[in-house]
């Protein structure tokens, strides 16, 4: 079973806070690390959680304001002077690759590793191993994604009676079967997973929502999620202004996790005028009951569902 964690590297918006740092929010996913956001001061974030940098193999930048994008020429530099030799990729909405060579050429810096730029378009999905990523066009005040990592779907439940009244014996064969590999027994008798496994199961899925106004293409997006993870820049008494800048309040937010029926919501991009974070979460949790505001390294394991 590969385990996966949320780690929320920065849950603050617009800029750094003594409590709060900007958008950056890391999936450790086995030995990988996808990064979704890379504000200011991100790499020392990293430094102050539990885990490496160096173990990133992808980031997925939202939109292209600052406090989702800036970190990244630092964090770059940082791991080559940290002997990166793995390829890195970029993606983000159309202007990424020039984002990207624009930041790779600042100063006298030049990388000594690979860096690989994506623009995305709405709608495009990436397939990866045992995952995707999908790319959603939402409303902000500038062209801006959601992300959604979505895993393949596993195998059903090994039917171990089952396996052994057909003749299947104990030991490495019911490892194949369980993996989706067909075997030959002894007898020349083929058995094929369907025989010993029960219907496939929905593998797990975290959406992002970046920075948006109230988008009913996200409820859609997000439909049965494990977490959603959703900007709540400001409390519903402002929502007017929210509507103005482009971003969504907490009550907002919960309504879209409801409509959605995810399993958890995670309220981040707080503004910088919130000392106290329960105001938004009581907000929200007037619609949603499982609303919460996380705390910059604040970690939630995902767990597979049986």
């Amino acid at each position: 079973m590969t385990q996966l964690r949320i780690i929320f590297l920065g849950t603050g918006g617009s800029w750094p806070t003594l409590k709060r740092n900007v958008s950056s929010v890391a999936i450790k996913r086995g030995s990988e690390i996808l990064l979704f956001d890379c504000g200011e001061g991100t790499q020392r974030q990293f430094q102050q959680s539990n885990l490496s940098y160096m173990q990133i193999s992808k980031i997925f930048i939202t939109h292209f304001h600052g406090d989702h994008f800036l970190g990244l020429p630092g964090l770059i530099q940082t791991m080559q002077l940290n002997d990166r030799d793995q390829p890195l990729h970029i993606y983000g909405p159309k202007g990424m690759e020039e984002l990207t060579h624009q930041l790779l050429t600042l100063g006298y810096f030049r990388p000594s590793y690979k860096i690989i730029s994506h623009d995305m378009n709405n709608g495009d999905e990436i397939e990866f191993e045992d995952y995707s990523i999908r790319a959603l066009k939402v409303k902000h005040n500038i062209p801006a994604f959601s992300y959604r990592l979505w895993e393949h779907q596993r195998p059903g439940k090994f039917n171990k009676p089952n396996a052994i009244e057909i003749g299947v014996p104990e030991g490495p064969l019911f490892s194949k079967l369980q993996r989706g590999q067909s075997i030959i027994l002894a007898n020349g008798k083929k058995i094929t997973p369907d025989m010993v496994l029960g219907p496939s199961r929905k593998g797990r899925m975290i959406v992002i929502s970046g920075d948006t106004k109230p988008c009913e293409e996200l409820i859609a997006f997000s439909k049965d999620a494990d977490v959603l993870i959703h900007e709540a820049t400001f409390d519903s008494e402002l929502e007017e202004i929210a509507k103005e800048y482009g971003h969504t309040t907490a009550l907002q937010a919960a309504e879209i996790a409801k409509k959605a029926n995810v399993e958890k919501l995670f309220l981040v991009h707080i503004s910088p005028r919130y000392l106290n974070y329960h105001v938004l979460q009581n907000d929200a949790r007037k619609v949603f009951l499982r609303s919460f505001v996380p705390k910059d390294f604040h970690e939630i394991e995902v767990k597979l569902k049986k």
